[in-house]
């Protein structure tokens, strides 16, 4: 049913592309479509978040569009087509599972991950992929900031330059918010924003250590914001207030409000 159902969905792609079909999608380039691959994702994610299952069907298939799109202007330009994107993963998951698909052992998600890693670098071997100068030159730079600090991290950790626990992450990032005060003091706006980021990468080691993803804390918290938020300008609206005429103390009460109403 659902190979059925995919298979719908690639034709009606190429028939949105072909002449006669939709002129808005005829005149999409890979440039021009893939901020939607990233918007897509992200509305994934806050169905996700919310709980929300139906909409996750939905956005689901919103998200599969994105590859089904991308791999019909190539298969217009002789590139490759949706079936070689298919063979290409269901190929890599058996061949990096071989716990699974054949007698190798992996008992641990850390026996599994390992293994990983070690099939991934010699399928670079294969490839005539040079072995790069630094074990960062994996982490694409390309990626959004939070998620390269947090990779950055890890690949660091994993050659051994790491604290031995997390009290160490704690005291960095003391020891930068430190020097975020100090450069405050200094006037300089290039120190400042310096020393931000600093900060910030501390921040990721440390729910690193705590294996907290930070996109997603970020993510949630301002969720959180906007809700409390919310309910700030409502009791404001409430009291026949102005937001920007409002004391900030009673903006305060009503923010707190909001947090014991776990908003």
């Amino acid at each position: 049913m659902a190979a059925e159902k995919f298979g719908e969905l690639v034709k009606v792609m190429a028939r949105l592309r072909a002449p006669g079909g939709c002129p808005w999608d005829q005149k999409q380039s890979f440039a021009s479509i893939k901020s939607y691959l990233l918007e897509e994702t992200y509305e994934v994610m806050d169905a996700i978040d919310e709980g929300d299952w139906k909409g996750l069907e939905e956005e689901l298939g919103d998200l599969l569009l994105q590859p089904v799109f991308f791999a019909e202007m190539a298969a217009e330009k002789g590139l490759f087509d949706i079936a070689g994107s298919l063979d290409a993963i269901n190929q890599k998951l058996i061949r990096r599972h071989p716990h699974v698909f054949a007698d190798a052992l992996a008992e641990t998600p850390e026996d599994v991950k390992q293994r990983w890693d070690e099939i991934k670098k010699q399928e670079k071997v294969a490839q005539g992929v040079a072995e790069s100068g630094s074990v960062l030159d994996a982490v694409p730079r390309n990626l959004p900031a939070l998620v390269e600090a947090e990779k950055i991290g890890k690949k660091a950790a994993a050659s051994g330059f790491d604290w031995p626990d997390v009290d160490g992450a704690l005291e960095k990032l003391k020891e930068e918010a430190g020097e975020l005060v100090e450069a405050r003091q200094q006037e300089n706006q290039a120190h400042t924003e310096h020393e931000v980021g600093d900060l910030l990468f501390a921040v990721v080691n440390v729910a690193r250590y705590l294996d907290v993803d930070p996109e997603q804390a970020l993510r949630k918290a301002s969720s959180r914001f906007r809700k409390r938020f919310r309910h700030v300008e409502e009791a404001v609206k409430a009291e026949r207030g102005v937001m920007g005429e409002t004391p900030l103390e009673r903006l305060e009460d009503f923010w707190q409000d909001a947090k014991r109403h776990e908003l």
